[in-house]
């Protein structure tokens, strides 16, 4: 038994036609089978994550108010208030949804201001930290 389902992929749409393979089907496709043309379609390849390509991007300085991405629970603050931080550093570490988000720091500079502390609740957008 077939069943045929539309999908879309990248605002594409597709017709698919399955068939169900069981104990009582045969290994010979059936004659709508093998009229059909079938079209390979390629998974768009992931972007590499920030954290993997922090070595990569030039030393920008002066970051200002650093902002929580998501809602959470601040777990550790990584840095204190004159500490010094190259772009990429790791500051904070913020759970949401029950995993570990880890911040890194957008800009090389001073920590001049650091507005939360561990078990701390923030919303999206909240200031975090400052750099300068």
């Amino acid at each position: 038994m077939s069943k045929k389902f539309k999908i879309t992929v990248e605002g594409k749409t597709y017709e698919v036609e399955v068939e169900e393979l069981g104990v009582n089907s045969s290994s010979n496709p059936s004659p709508a089978q093998t009229s059909q043309t079938t079209e390979r379609v390629q998974a768009p390849t992931p972007k590499k994550s920030a954290a993997g390509s922090k070595k990569q991007q030039p030393a920008a300085t002066g970051g200002g108010n650093v902002e929580a991405p998501m809602a959470g629970k601040i777990i550790e603050v990584k840095v204190s208030q004159g500490e010094e931080v190259n772009q990429g550093d790791l500051i904070v570490i913020l759970e949401a949804m029950k995993m570990e988000n880890e911040i890194y720091a957008p800009a090389a500079g001073e920590v001049t201001e650091v507005m939360v502390a561990a078990e701390d609740s923030v919303d999206s957008g909240d200031p975090l930290l400052k750099i300068e």
